[in-house]
Order: C-alpha cells, then structure tokens, then sequence
C-alpha cells in the first residue's frame, strides 16, 4: 500500500535521482514539526550502506531504489547482466521505507498488499521473502455513516454488505463477479461512479465502504477510469491484506543482500543527473558528475521528471510530448509519527483504522488543510517479533499546493497543529494517548517533495493516463524504460513490483538484440 494503509507505502516508490541528496537519513527529517511531548532529535543510522566500487560501463542503469527499482534490478542482475543500481538517497527503499527516531522506528506506514505480493516475493525474490508474508486481520472502518470491522476480503465485504448494509445478495454477486473480470484492455470509458450508480444506486454509504480504501491506497477518485478502481480493489478482495513480517528495514536489508549476491552494484548517496541519449538510443548517464556507459536505463522515478529533466523534450516527438502534456500527478500525502513511551502498552483497537468525521465519502475532502479525515496504522510489537515497540502512524491524503505558500513560521505552527489535531482525534480510540507517547514527528506533502524528489510531493504517481506513456518510452528512446507507480493500477507494493519485472523483462529483450 501507499504511505497510509494501503499504500502502498500511499505508494509512488522512489523518485531517486532526479535531485539533490537529501541530506539526513530518515524520510520525515530536516525540520520537521514538533508536538510539545518531543523535541527534535539527530537521526539514528540506518541500515548499512550497500556499497560497491562504481564502474564506468554497465549493461544497465537503474535510477532509484523503489520496490519496482529494486525488482527490476535485481530480475537483471539475476540474469547475468551488469547492473548499477543508482540512488540518490543514504538508504534503500524509495518510499517504501522507514526511519529512526530515539528508541523508535517508523516504518513509513503499515504497508498492505494483497496476498498475491506472496507468488511475486516468492517467484522474483525467494522463498525467505514469501514466508513473511502475513495477514492483516482487523481493518476498522469509523465514520458518521458505519462503524464495521472486517478481514476486508470478498467473504467478509460480502457478509457485511448483505447484513450490514441490507443489499441483496445477487446484488453483492454481480458486483464482485464484475470487478473479478475487469482488465486494462476493457472499455475505459465508465468511472467509478457510474460502475457504483449501476451496482448500489444512491448507497452513498456502501461508495464509502468500498471506495475510501482505495482512495488512501492510490489517490484515485469516483471520476477515474473505473477498470482503475476494480483492479486494485480486486485484487485486494482476493483474501484481503497482508503485510511484511519484521518491518520494512527487515525487507530492505533481505532485498540488499539479495542484489549482492546477484552482482549488483548498488550505489546510496549516487544522483543520476542525466540520461545521455545518442542517435536516438541511451549511451550512458551522468551520475554524480561522472559519466557511466551503459545501453538501457530503467528509471524508477517520477515519470514526468523522467521525461523532463533527465532525459529532455529534444529526444521525443511531438505526439509522444503532446500525450505526456495531458498526465496529471495525484496528490500528496501528510502523516504523523506517534511513539509509545517504552513500558506503555497500546490497547488493542485494530491494525488498520479508516476514521472519517466527514459525513459522505469525498476525495476533495480527503485531501482539504482542515483535517477531517484518518488513516491509522499501529505497529503492535508482534509485527517486528522481539521487540516491545508500539508505534502508531496517521495518514493523510494531501495537497502540496496547500503547504507551498507557508513561509517558516508559519509551515512550522501548521505542522504543530497537524500533530495537536492527530492526538486529539486519536484520543477518540485511546483514552489519555497523550500520556503515554514521548515523540511526535510530522511530514508534510513538501517533506515528500524534499525527499522523494517527486514534483508536488506526488506521493502515488500519475493518474491513469501516465500509464501508457510509461510503457512505450522505448519507442521514442531506444533502452530508456520507466517503472514504478504510475497509472494507478501499477501502484502499491504489488503493482509496483510486478510492473518492475515486467520492464526488466522488456530491458533484458532489448539488450539481447
């Protein structure tokens, strides 16, 4: 899932090396507001850097460290090729990632993903990966229309949607038996409002249960294409949602060791600033000021900045540039860190709450400056076993334009308030939380601009239209490919690693010829 519940990391993954360094270890650093329970406090390092001499010739460069960089690198690499993996940033993960504070560590939200994560862990990155594979079982749903807890798979949504929600059951049948066959070769032409008005005509509280998930997952709204919506929900629905057992630095530190001993040079703190481009086909890449030969580039950066700026309008044409001119970034993302003072307990109030004071389902809403809408994710210690951490994170669907205009001040006192508001509302589910956390951290759509490099702080890609063009770089540059999340369906852990096998796949072809 994204950097909340779903993200998928929210997830976009990893706009690596298309801007300066960061500067600190730890994606929510550099400044970030304070609640009066914490000061700020220097990073705690990371896990170790993965680092190898550089050479001045591959077969192929990845740029950026995203679960689909990651993949695609090490599909690669697995396959006998010369692989430099570049990321600008100190660590690996793109926004699948995490950081420490204090005695704390912080995933970057419970990162959920539909249980076929398991086949792909298992097929592209070993048996270790797919046995930490575990469920998610209590998903809590609060909001002034319902109050349901599920397992949030076709089973129990069925169950709740007859019993709960009063629809016939043929009714249930018919909707679930239709987003089942939805592919992207359908007609795009319906949203997902009008695939819900067909189905649950008027059932503004069944839109909800189905559609705000998935929103918090990907950024996507009722006007999508709806294949965009079903798809994703879809594959949820499977057997519901899943997580990586040990945390996300567990992960990256299995993934790291995995590309060594694939041969795969792998580079932090290494900004690719160019790709070179001659007579129509990649030569090599600018990387920290040094130019490194190589015949394919797979860029695990924002797509647009991809097009923009490392390669340049000059090596496209024009109805390449006029489709590109129409994809829209999705939105940003805000979220607050919360860490349970070491002693103190958390009661056992889900591992994933969807709360809302708003009383319809509306994107616009999710994503306005007044705060009406949550997702939590709490990390009970069972999640990274030996360890007697509690630590909740609340996300928040964003929008950079909101935060831009702040000078320092006042970006400071908005991110004071964003965490004072988070405590008061979680207050709602744990009684006097105030006593029992000893720090707070806030990042804010601008944090994942600094970070991420992505423009806007575009924490889930590109609307669904930045698909195609992501897919068909190589036309127009022969050995430039993207991945990542993008188009919405190729988004979260699962579509995000897929869509990295899929590239490398395509790069592979293109080398061997």
């Amino acid at each position: 899932m994204r950097h909340s519940a779903f993200a998928s990391a929210r997830v976009v993954v990893g706009l690596c090396g298309l801007g300066r360094r960061a500067r600190l270890l730890g994606f929510a650093s550099g400044g970030a507001g304070v609640s009066p329970v914490s000061r700020p406090v220097r990073a705690v390092p990371g896990p170790r850097r993965v680092q190898s001499l550089m050479q001045d010739r591959y077969d192929a460069v990845v740029v950026g460290s995203g679960l689909a960089g990651l993949t695609a690198a090490n599909r690669l690499g697995r396959s006998g090729l010369r692989v430099l993996l570049a990321e600008q940033h100190s660590q690996l993960g793109g926004l699948a990632t995490y950081f420490r504070r204090r005695h704390h560590l912080f995933d970057v939200a419970l990162h959920g993903f539909p249980v076929g994560m398991q086949k792909s862990l298992r097929k592209y990155w070993g048996q270790a990966f797919a046995d930490r594979v575990v469920q998610v079982r209590r998903i809590v749903f609060d909001n002034p229309q319902f109050h349901v807890e599920t397992t949030f798979d076709t089973a129990d949504f069925t169950r709740l949607l007859v019993e709960h929600f009063r629809v016939p059951r043929e009714q249930v049948d018919a909707f679930f038996a239709c987003v089942k066959a939805m592919n992207y070769y359908d007609d795009q032409r319906e949203t997902t409002r009008e695939l819900f008005e067909r189905f649950f005509p008027g059932r503004l509280d069944v839109w909800r249960l189905l559609m705000e998930p998935i929103t918090y997952a990907n950024g996507s709204t009722l006007d999508e294409p709806a294949i965009s919506y079903g798809i994703v929900f879809g594959n949820f629905m499977s057997k519901g949602v899943y997580t990586f057992l040990g945390g996300t630095d567990t992960m990256l530190d299995m993934m790291a060791a995995e590309l060594r001993a694939g041969g795969v040079d792998c580079e932090t703190g290494c900004r690719v600033e160019k790709v070179l481009v001659e007579q129509g086909r990649v030569a090599g890449v600018v990387a920290n000021g040094r130019r490194i030969a190589c015949r394919a580039v797979v860029s695990n950066g924002n797509l647009l900045s991809t097009i923009h700026e490392l390669v340049g309008y000059e090596h496209f044409n024009a109805d390449f540039l006029a489709t590109v001119r129409q994809v829209r970034l999705s939105n940003s993302s805000c979220q607050v860190y919360i860490g349970i003072r070491p002693g103190e307990r958390l009661p056992e109030i889900g591992d994933l709450l969807f709360t809302s004071t708003h009383p319809v389902f509306d994107s616009d809403a999710l994503c306005a400056p007044k705060v009406s809408s949550r997702t939590y994710s709490v990390y009970y210690p069972a999640i990274r076993p030996g360890s007697d951490q509690y630590t909740v994170v609340a996300s928040m669907n964003a929008r950079h334009q909101d935060w831009d205009g702040f000078d320092r001040a006042q970006y400071r006192a908005a991110k004071d308030r964003l965490i004072e508001d988070t405590l008061d509302a979680l207050d709602r589910y744990v009684p006097g939380v105030r006593r029992i956390v000893d720090y707070t951290e806030a990042a804010t759509p601008r944090t994942f601009a600094r970070y991420t490099l992505h423009p806007g702080g575009a924490s889930f890609g590109t609307k669904f239209e930045g698909l195609r063009p992501s897919m068909t770089l190589s036309g127009q540059v022969g050995g430039l490919f993207h991945t990542g999340s993008v188009g919405i369906i190729m988004s979260g852990w699962l579509g995000t690693v897929n869509y990295g096998v899929m590239v490398a796949n395509e790069a592979e072809k293109y080398l061997a010829h």
